[in-house]
């Protein structure tokens, strides 16, 4: 998989056998400010960008779809238009979920920039306004490999958190359920060295939303000191939680980088530094092969102990992603490499997973992370 700038990683054999070692021995532990995060009843469902193996990602037809399909919470990934205005991208680079590039208007906003220590070229939300985004319509990021969703490209607009706002908040009165919210803070110390930073915006939408100033809300990031702040600028919300993403061991997060901070993600997945997580977080979501890695065959070992760890230090765990296509699914399980859809494969593999004591996951098709957490 690529780096999280394009694309959740999916992390292999080395990273986990390394986890072992860094998880082993004990630590000062402290709780949570108030007292250990408790243990949920079942796993929760999320809906990664949606159902984006269905639909394309982060657009009101991925959302819905997820919803009825049983998510438990779905995720909008955040960043910023030129004017300021919060909507669902997985990154500002636009080129590959949009159809931008069929606009000629738009030709010569094409360009390069370092995004997160990244040269990547591309068209970035930062270089339109809400209004001109509003004129491109949603694009499946994979292709051929999801015909399904492929064969909506060009129906959807990219919406707003004010408007998925509003939509998840009219489906949890429609099914009568409540319908979590998991948005994700892209790129933070990027978009506030432009002068666009995401949390106040962030802040300023909850409290004008009702459902997701009492909804189910959790807040996740690759960075550390945006959700510190959210820990202070959100206390007065009992309902908000805090998500600490994890990337790769050896990486750095990208506002350590720009703070000269030497310590790398493997320095926060000690017991000393899950301690540390648990002072400002409630979970902690590392990628799934960072939990069970898999060999040179593509194929499980061990449990790396990070579920018992980040549990001992008061933390829930949750991890991403499942795909269902052959192409992600561990050896185990999956009939070949390809690109074809295997939810049976699916299924038997993120219940491998969930025997680790997983809280929560993420999922590209929740009907299927349903049927794996209900038994179906």
């Amino acid at each position: 998989m690529m780096s999280p700038l394009s694309r959740r990683r999916l992390l292999g054999t080395g990273t986990g056998m390394a986890l072992t070692g860094l998880l082993v021995g004990s630590g000062p532990v402290l709780a949570q400010d108030t007292a250990k995060t408790s243990r949920l009843r079942k796993p929760l469902v999320i809906g990664h960008r949606g159902c984006s193996a269905l639909r394309p990602e982060h657009t009101l037809a991925s959302y819905a779809k997820a919803i009825a399909d049983g998510a438990d919470f779905v995720e909008p990934d955040l960043v910023a238009t030129k004017d300021g205005v919060l909507i669902a991208r997985h990154e500002n680079n636009i080129a590959e979920t949009s159809d931008v590039a069929a606009h000629p208007a738009f030709a010569a906003r094409r360009t390069t920039k370092v995004i997160d220590g990244e040269t990547v070229t591309g068209w970035f939300t930062e270089d339109f306004t809400l209004a001109e985004i509003k004129t491109l319509r949603a694009r499946e990021r994979l292709g051929a490999m999801r015909p399904e969703s492929q064969s909506y490209d060009g129906q959807f607009q990219i919406v707003t958190l004010d408007e998925i706002a509003d939509f998840v908040a009219a489906e949890s009165a429609a099914r009568g359920r409540l319908i979590g919210l998991i948005p994700e803070i892209k790129h933070s110390t990027y978009f506030a060295g432009i002068g666009l930073p995401l949390e106040g915006r962030f802040i300023a939408t909850v409290a004008a939303h009702h459902y997701l100033s009492h909804a189910p809300l959790i807040v996740q990031s690759f960075e550390v000191a945006n959700l510190k702040q959210l820990r202070r600028d959100l206390a007065r919300y009992a309902n908000i939680k805090l998500m600490q993403l994890v990337g790769a061991p050896d990486g750095r997060p990208a506002d350590f980088v720009a703070a000269g901070d030497p310590r790398r993600w493997a320095d926060l997945l000690t017991p000393a530094g899950l301690a540390q997580v648990a002072t400002y977080a409630h979970w902690l979501a590392p990628a799934t092969r960072m939990i069970i890695p898999v060999d040179a065959q593509n194929r499980l070992t061990a449990p790396t102990g990070i579920v018992e760890a980040a549990h001992k230090a008061g933390l829930l765990v949750g991890t991403w992603t499942f795909r269902p296509e052959n192409h992600f699914i561990a050896a185990d399980f999956a009939k070949s490499a390809d690109g074809e859809r295997n939810p049976d494969a699916s299924i038997a593999e993120i219940q491998r997973y969930l025997a680790t004591g997983l809280d929560g996951f993420f999922t590209d098709d929740p009907a299927l992370g349903r049927r794996a957490v209900d038994g179906g």
